[in-house]
């Protein structure tokens, strides 16, 4: 099947721009020792996965069914971080993950000694209360009143014991100059419990594979921690597994004039690409132009009833017309993964496009999807 083949909604994961991302993150790894997992919360296409284990230590979840598919599809170094673990999950989640990341030390006195009996690793996320984000502050750990990670504050280093490493994640979508700022408010926090650890886990928002992302700093910070205190390094990154790796490809159904040119698409923000009003931003659309670039400006929205379903407003070389096809970018993170079946739309397919160009629909979803995850 031929890219213009392919049912709408639809998104498409390219074969070969997937592989070109994890062939750098393959290169730090490989200059650096350090390991580099995938954190599903971002990108959970596990038809992919088999690829990813050719270059990635593993896997990382946020719960119970990200570690089942972890340990299932990646079969690889398992890890898990959660800001509260369930009684009733917890035993499934220390037999299917190889480190299990503690949120306080409330789950440290609770769980800790059932991770070591099990043969397992504890891990203890910290705060280091370090904010270097601008205008995320919706996905900012470090924000006052967080409630991920262990400030210095809380600190109980009487509670160490059997705790083999330490957890940090404070980025979102940043170069590694923010890391390295970071890395120094973990030093001077907890810097006096680094030797005592046996590795440390840089966590995600590294966005390692983008252009423009300083490699060499980053690879500097690894090898700070690896030489000064003797530790092994993890990075979890999602988005850069997938960043630019993916398409959305939909069709216009209708346009309209309300003070403005309205395209109406067969896929929507809210329930296909819900970080569009989530961050917000703009996400890439090919063969178009911001306001005033080109000469026929349109603005995008779904079908829903929701008011706010707008993609954002395009300029184009001609008018657009019902059948077109748009196709948006980086459609491969976070997108699949966080989709709803709000209004009964249906969601998108998944496709594949390998490296040869021709394309595989590997999941089609109906009407018994969105009845069977209601009652």
């Amino acid at each position: 099947m031929k890219f213009d083949q392919l049912p709408t909604p639809c998104y498409v994961v390219d074969e070969a721009l997937l592989e070109k991302n994890l062939k750098i993150l393959r290169g730090v790894m490989d200059r650096t020792g350090c390991k580099i997992i995938l954190a599903q919360k971002a990108f959970s296409m596990y038809k992919m996965y088999p690829l990813v284990a050719e270059y990635l230590s593993g896997a990382t979840a946020s719960g119970l069914h990200e570690a089942r598919l972890g340990q299932e599809e990646m079969g690889k170094e398992n890890h898990v971080f959660s800001p509260a673990y369930r009684d009733d999950e917890i035993d499934e989640i220390i037999s299917l993950c190889d480190h299990i990341i503690l949120n306080s030390f409330s789950q440290v006195e609770k769980f800790k000694d059932k991770v070591l009996q099990a043969g397992k690793k504890v891990g203890l996320r910290i705060n280091p209360e370090c904010s270097t984000q601008q205008g995320h502050g919706l996905y900012d750990p470090c924000a006052p009143g967080s409630r991920f990670g262990v400030t210095l504050e809380q600190f109980r280093p009487e509670l160490l014991d059997g705790i083999s490493g330490l957890h940090f994640h404070t980025l979102c979508q940043q170069n590694s100059d923010d890391l390295a700022v970071t890395l120094q408010a973990v030093e001077e926090k907890f810097g006096a419990w680094l030797p005592q650890m046996e590795w440390i886990n840089f966590g995600g928002g590294h966005h390692i594979t983008r252009e423009d992302y300083d490699i060499p700093l980053l690879e500097s910070c690894i090898k700070r921690m690896q030489e000064k205190y003797g530790l092994e390094v993890y990075l979890e990154p999602g988005e850069a597994v997938a960043l630019n790796a993916g398409f959305l490809v939909s069709t216009v159904l209708d346009t309209v004039r309300n003070g403005i040119e309205i395209a109406l698409l067969d896929t929507s923000a809210s329930c296909h690409m819900p970080d569009v009003l989530e961050m917000p931003y703009r996400p890439p659309l090919i063969d178009s132009g911001e306001p005033g670039d080109k000469p026929f400006l349109y603005r995008l929205g779904g079908s829903t009833c929701m008011s706010g379903d707008i993609i954002g407003d395009y300029s184009f070389d001609r008018p657009l017309k019902i059948g077109d096809r748009l196709v948006f970018g980086d459609m491969a993170i976070y997108s699949m993964v966080k989709n709803t079946t709000f209004n009964g739309m249906a969601l998108p397919a998944i496709a594949i496009r390998k490296k040869d160009g021709d394309c595989e629909v590997v999941r089609e979803f109906g009407y018994e999807e969105f009845k069977t995850r209601l009652a």
